[in-house]
């Protein structure tokens, strides 16, 4: 009797799901997939070289002495299910019409379903001169454990002068981190009374300090009430360790006393050595952005910031991924079409020093837009706001991310975007017709208005 799926596998013996990467969004996936998946019929698998958890958010409160460095790490094995089988081995490179994961000495791991969660991480010897003779003495990055926990020691110490704060490239995890940098350095040197010692400039390829027009014009309002200059369209070519100064492609120069980089990130090496399709220089997996399915192989899944689809790499999208991508691979296994389709949500707390934050939520077709989350109109966190209540979010979410996020349980908020409670922009109103619904420069956005969105969203 053949006992084959509609997807074509065979369903007679135990299947093998294999996740790589056992970050947040492997794990998240481990849990998940574990409690939703017949263990007799399905043997999952998870591979990552690193014993070490990291909460990578934390990181950015190292170097002003928020966190202690022992706040952010845990054992990998603390977050995962009984019943997943654990490999620490490095990924050499997947050969997908084979079916096979190659790993360390040439060792063959067989799937019959792969999860990509490899992540992104920095590479700052892609950038000329980043790592030479001034690396963690004046030139640091804050997306490492070792550079944030150097970064600490040396503002500790640091007497103040002209502070850059630097993006390499337009892609890179966690877009709003270099905001919250500038932010909180801003607070640090004020509270320790040498505010006025130290120049702070954001220097970033992008037009201006977001991509997006709205939070953008919030943004910059509030780096330049802070004092901090922005140099906006600035394509780093290298660092000229000698001269102290940065150096762009079209020959523009920033000196620096000390400079905070965000580096290049890229994607896992085996992906790029792997037939994962066009993947990119940067080593991201082609990804269809609503199914998450790989482009080109049906029984390859990516979430996170492995994938190349057109939304941050954050956490927030990780996590609401995983309610799709778990639907996704369910349908698939059972030889049904993908059910679940993902819509770039997006959303990310920006500490803004002072005890502050504020907050965004976005998605692939909408902008972030004012209101309130998660519940509309009463919040209790404010849509790019400052208030103290979303700083209290913020810290919160530390507990959340071990607690919750990882261990794959269910949060109290939508994975898709929600448009009820937000508000747009005023528009002109028409000739001969009054707008008696504005409040403070914006028009909310109606119930009838929201379910429209949604459909066209």
């Amino acid at each position: 009797m053949n006992s084959a799926t509609a997807n074509g596998t065979d369903v007679s013996r135990t299947k093998r799901l294999v996740i790589l990467g056992a970050g947040l969004a492997g794990t998240m996936m481990a849990n998940k997939l574990r409690k939703e998946l017949d263990a007799e019929r399905w043997e999952i698998t998870i591979v990552d070289k690193d014993r070490d958890h990291y909460y990578q958010p934390g990181f950015l409160f190292i170097p002003f002495g928020i966190y202690e460095p022992d706040d952010v790490v845990r054992p990998k094995t603390d977050f995962l299910p009984d019943g997943v089988n654990v490999i620490w081995d490095e990924v050499q490179r997947v050969e997908p019409e084979e079916n096979v994961v190659l790993l360390s000495n040439d060792r063959q791991l067989p799937y019959d379903v792969l999860i990509v969660a490899t992540g992104t991480e920095p590479r700052p010897e892609e950038t000329p001169g980043m790592k030479g003779d001034l690396w963690y003495k004046d030139i640091f990055d804050f997306y490492t454990f070792e550079g944030a926990t150097a970064l600490s020691k040396k503002l500790d110490q640091w007497e103040g002068g002209r502070l850059v704060i630097s993006i390499a490239e337009s892609i890179f995890k966690c877009p709003v981190a270099p905001l919250e940098f500038a932010f909180l350095a801003d607070a640090y040197f004020t509270e320790k009374g040498m505010r006025d010692k130290v120049e702070i400039l954001y220097v970033t390829p992008l037009p201006g300090a977001f991509t997006k027009p709205i939070a953008t014009k919030f943004l910059s309002k509030l780096l330049e009430e802070k004092g901090v200059k922005v140099i906006p369209e600035f394509y780093l070519e290298h660092v000229d360790n000698d001269a102290r100064k940065l150096v762009s492609y079209d020959e523009q120069e920033v000196p620096f006393d000390l400079l905070v980089t965000i580096p290049v990130n890229m994607g896992a090496d085996f992906v790029g050595d792997s037939d994962m399709g066009d993947a990119d220089d940067l080593n991201f997996v082609p990804t269809n952005k609503e199914t998450l399915q790989a482009k080109q192989h049906q029984n390859v899944f990516v979430i996170g910031d492995a994938t190349n689809v057109p939304t941050s790499k954050a956490g927030s999208v990780a996590h609401f991924m995983a309610e799709v991508l778990v639907q996704n691979v369910l349908d698939y296994v059972e030889g049904k079409p993908l059910s679940a389709s993902f819509d770039g949500h997006a959303n990310c707390f920006i500490e803004t020093g002072f005890g502050k934050a504020t907050l965004i939520d976005f998605n692939y077709d909408t902008e972030p837009l004012p209101g309130k989350y998660p519940a509309p109109f009463v919040g209790p966190m404010s849509l790019l706001k400052e208030t103290r209540m979303n700083h209290m979010g913020k810290l919160a979410f530390k507990w959340i991310y071990w607690h919750m996020l990882l261990t794959g349980r269910e949060l109290p908020v939508t994975n898709h975007m929600s448009f009820v409670g937000k508000q747009r922009p005023e528009e002109p109103p028409k000739p001969g017709t009054t707008n008696s619904a504005k409040r403070d420069g914006v028009t909310p956005v109606t119930a009838r208005e929201s379910e429209s969105m949604e459909v066209v969203a």
